[in-house]
């Protein structure tokens, strides 16, 4: 059973008791039919109440929940024939960062994407999402041949940031995920980037400049995390809840902000709760943008990008 967040309680203990009476009701000859089904309404009217009005906190629970799935997850369920590539040709291979090629509805496209573990083991194998350096560079060596290959490029995001060590900072963590920047920007086929948990700061802009840009309804984006934040802000880093408040993270406040394209929506619960749902949830999308993007020439494509880019925000010009 996935874990169950706090503010998830009231309808776990409602639905533990309805479960109660459904089984007293086929062990006895009480009839408590009726019960179960005013138990049942307020139940429905609970969960659209909870995860109806989910507050930032909440998004932020629901972006780092372990069962969430991942990079690999709707791989497996969004794309035929997945070849996975591995090293960046400089260095080493990055487990915290899966690239390759695939078929997308008969399409061969470039597929790449932060992948956290499932479990301790494989946290630490894939050093829990976060990449090193060669994880940026294998990312862009796969990024130029599809560019070589005019594959459309898509990407997963889904990490706390990129990797703060020492030794990922002497081999130039902050120099590779520049280049990334940089390379992407100037890119000539569709780049479609989907943040799927969470997006932290230079560690998801390193595969994160695309055409399009979507997010899981219950993803967060942001350029430092909410415990980060409020250890700046207020020397407290139990303060998180008080800044994800104010920092404008989560999927519907970028749309509104334009730093984000669409929200995609997710089962009631969050993806956890039903991975194969959220899979055709994120199909919809991602078939509309490719759609959209095919249509353009290679240098509208590069324009487009820019052009989105450029109106995130405002600035004057003295």
């Amino acid at each position: 059973m996935a874990p169950i967040m706090e503010f998830e309680k009231p309808i776990v203990n409602l639905k533990e008791k309805i479960k109660e009476l459904k089984a007293f009701t086929e062990n006895s000859e009480i009839d408590l039919k009726d019960e179960i089904k005013t138990l049942e309404e307020r139940l429905a009217k609970l969960e659209e109440d909870i995860y109806g009005n989910l507050k930032p906190w909440n998004r932020v629970q629901m972006a780092r929940h372990p069962d969430r799935p991942t990079t690999l997850d709707y791989v497996e369920r969004l794309f035929e024939d997945f070849i996975e590539f591995h090293g960046d040709r400089l260095f080493s291979e990055d487990e915290a960062i899966v690239s390759g090629i695939a078929y997308y509805k008969n399409q061969p496209v470039t597929v790449i994407g932060h992948q956290r573990g499932k479990d301790t083991k494989e946290n630490i194998k894939r050093n829990f999402g976060m990449p090193h350096p060669e994880g940026y560079r294998k990312a862009l060596r796969h990024m130029k041949q599809a560019e070589k290959f005019n594959r459309p490029i898509i990407t997963f995001i889904d990490t706390k940031g990129a990797y703060p060590g020492r030794a990922a900072e002497e081999r130039g963590q902050s120099e590779a995920i520049a280049k990334n920047l940089m390379e992407m920007a100037g890119l000539t086929v569709p780049i479609v980037c989907i943040v799927i948990g969470e997006g932290g700061s230079g560690g998801a802009l390193g595969i994160g400049v695309g055409n399009h840009v979507h997010m899981l309804e219950n993803s967060t984006y942001s350029v430092i995390s909410p415990e980060g934040a409020a250890a700046i802000l207020w020397k407290d880093a139990g303060e998180a809840q008080r800044a994800a408040e104010s920092m404008q993270i989560t999927a519907p406040d970028l749309k509104k902000l334009g730093v984000i394209d669409e929200v995609i929506p997710e089962p009631k619960g969050g993806a956890h709760r039903d991975i194969d749902a959220q899979a055709v949830l994120i199909d919809q999308v991602l078939e509309k943008s490719l759609k959209e993007l095919k249509e353009l020439s290679s240098e509208d494509i590069v324009e487009e990008r820019w052009q989105k880019y450029k109106k995130i925000g405002s600035f004057q010009t003295v």
